[in-house]
């Protein structure tokens, strides 16, 4: 495991700016600070600098030599909507919100990688920095990026995302070709009954007993209807009906979420879903109807982007800190729209097993993303630098 020694060294300024970027949370399409901070930085290394696509994402170009060939570099910055239960002196400042998937660190390991190639240069071609907002809570900056013209202002012949990984070891990297992460869904199902007395239900229909059974109907759907062979999760997370003791109501809603790694499996279960939810009702006299959203695909790695990606890690790093076949997991990343127009791969730097200063979760090991007590490995922040720039001067080497 060896780190560039100029970035190495610039270790305790990148640790400064990633717990700054922590202490400062900004919610989705809201990252105004930190987008502000960025751009400043990279106006600073004399990069050429676009603001304002996606509404708060950034994007910085730099250039070395002659060469055609862009590579683009995709860090997310935005934060969730939860408190941090954490005690250090750098914990959120902000109630209610928190770096609590790591884009603090994502986005200081970027620009950890654009100051060195700024002030070097030591590849052939162009380099497309992509400081992204709103990943988190289906918000697709990626997609708003894209709208707002990315890939068409600055095309690329291939784009790459990290993402830290709680549970892996520090400094291991993880690969995968092909499908990788799952696609995101949320759905609701409205059931309309006739509300009445909670003494009288005869003279009702109950939208809670439909809404019951509909429970059990809509796991059929996973357990019978999809091929065994594919994987998918429907899962029920909330069911709302009613409030008050002695009233049956008239409507009830079911409210849940789909993870497919294919197009096609999502199909076949919104197709049975829209079944279910259309005709179980009418067996207790009522109706429904679903509300299906998709919005995030399946991430899919390109096989040649992601080859390339992982042998760039051995060599930079040895093979012993390379996983190429890491499992495919059903959490969703907006990445994916990115992979839909351009070839490239998404992969992940271990967040640590348990060895750092992270208090762990239910004797689990590691805190996990999303969870009140995480917070980013600076340990990472070099590795991460380093390889962003191994890959930039191996995608775009000097001749």
């Amino acid at each position: 495991m060896k780190t560039i020694d100029e970035i190495e060294r610039a270790h305790g300024d990148l640790t400064a700016l990633r717990r700054d970027i922590h202490a400062h949370p900004e919610l989705a399409f809201q990252e105004t600070r930190t987008s502000a901070l960025v751009a400043e930085r990279l106006r600073g290394w004399g990069l050429e600098v676009h603001t304002g696509l996606g509404k708060t994402g950034v994007v910085g170009v730099l250039r070395g030599g002659s060469g055609k060939k862009t590579i683009g570099l995709r860090a997310d910055m935005d934060a969730l909507p939860m408190p941090e239960h954490n005690r250090f002196a750098h914990k959120s400042t902000i109630s209610g919100r928190m770096h609590g998937c790591g884009h603090d660190g994502h986005t200081t390991m970027l620009l950890g990688a654009a100051q060195y190639l700024s002030t070097h240069r030591d590849f052939d071609g162009t380099v497309v920095f992509i400081f992204q907002p709103a990943e988190e809570g289906g918000n697709a900056g990626a997609r708003a990026m894209m709208q707002d013209g990315l890939f068409d202002k600055f095309p690329c012949d291939a784009v790459f995302g990290i993402h830290n990984m709680p549970g892996m070891p520090v400094n291991q990297f993880g690969f995968r070709a092909g499908p990788t992460m799952a696609s995101s869904n949320r759905w609701d199902i409205v059931i309309k009954g006739v509300g009445g007395h909670a003494a009288q239900p005869h003279a009702s229909v109950d939208p809670i007993i439909v809404a019951a059974d509909m429970v059990h109907a809509l796991q059929t759907v996973i357990s019978r209807s999809k091929n065994p062979l594919e994987q998918a999760v429907l899962s029920i997370t909330q069911i709302h009906a009613g409030d008050a003791y002695n009233v049956i109501p008239g409507e009830a809603v079911l409210r849940g979420t789909v993870r497919t790694y294919s197009v096609e499996t999502l199909d076949k279960i919104e197709a049975d879903m829209r079944r279910i939810a259309t005709t179980l009702p009418q067996v207790y006299g009522g109706t429904g109807e679903l509300d299906f959203v998709r919005a995030y695909p399946p991430l899919v790695n390109w096989e040649n982007e992601t080859a390339f990606a992982a042998q760039v890690a051995e060599d930079a790093f040895g093979a012993e800190n390379v996983q190429r076949e890491m499992p495919p997991f059903m959490g969703a990343e907006d990445f994916s729209f990115f992979l839909e127009a351009v070839p490239g791969t998404y992969l992940f730097l271990g967040n640590g097993d348990g060895d750092h200063r992270m208090e762990t979760y239910h004797g689990m090991g590691p805190c996990q993303l999303h969870n009140p007590n995480y917070d980013f490995n600076d340990a990472l922040l070099p590795v991460g630098a380093t390889y962003w720039v191994k890959l930039v001067q191996a995608f775009l080497p000097k001749p």
